[in-house]
């Protein structure tokens, strides 16, 4: 028999995955404008600010069901592990809208693209994990989650080398700090990927794990 509260966490669950794709897509933006030199700081602000609204709208229905239904334990794991991924969802646009952000404070600079290969390396794998991080979630699937540790390890190494490329570089230090905050901001966003992943492995296996 159906309980009021499977359609409740139905609609908290569709909530959720909507958050995910609008994240994906804020980040996706962010880069690509960093990518090719395109301001994307307005665009990139909007959809910040609906994941901003979406983790709201997400924390006060999760406690709403709470309140009206008193779930049981299985159930207090989902809710509780949705609000988690909610708030690493929103830290996405945070991040985006950081490096939108940057590059649009640098953006007059010129002969800036320093260490360019790294750079593009890091990009590229904190794309991967945020792509992975979304689509484990819709798939409720443990194994992949679990491999963001890894991509997280991948993404610290890339970082360190960025940060090597730029010490040994002579170039303008405008330039260096432009690129060293992005790096900065996809290293944190990289850490985010690892919360969304313990906690799509705590709702698909009751077990707790840690990804860093």
């Amino acid at each position: 028999m159906s309980r009021l509260l499977d359609t409740g966490l139905e609609q908290l669950t569709v909530m959720v995955y909507k958050m995910g794709e609008i994240a994906e897509k804020t980040v996706g933006i962010s880069l690509n404008g960093f990518m090719h030199g395109k301001d994307t700081t307005q665009e990139v602000k909007g959809l910040s600010e609906v994941l901003l609204a979406l983790t709201v709208e997400i924390e006060e229905k999760a406690f709403a069901l709470i309140a009206k239904y008193q779930p049981v334990a299985s159930d207090l794991r989902i809710i509780n592990s949705y609000m988690k991924i909610a708030y690493d969802f929103e830290r996405y646009g945070r991040y985006a809208w950081d490096i939108s952000l940057t590059h649009k404070r640098f953006s007059k600079l010129e002969n800036c693209a320093l260490a360019w290969g790294p750079m593009k390396q890091l990009m590229k794998k904190v794309t991967l994990m945020v792509s992975k991080s979304t689509k484990a979630l819709k798939n409720l699937d443990a194994e992949v989650a679990k491999s963001l540790a890894e991509d997280e390890n991948k993404v610290d190494e890339l970082f360190f080398k960025y940060l090597d490329h730029l010490a040994e570089s002579p170039t303008q230090t405008k330039c260096a700090l432009c690129n060293l905050l992005v790096a900065r901001f996809l290293e944190r966003i990289a850490d985010h990927t690892t919360y969304v992943g313990e906690a799509i492995i705590y709702i698909a296996t009751g077990k707790k794990a840690a990804l860093r």
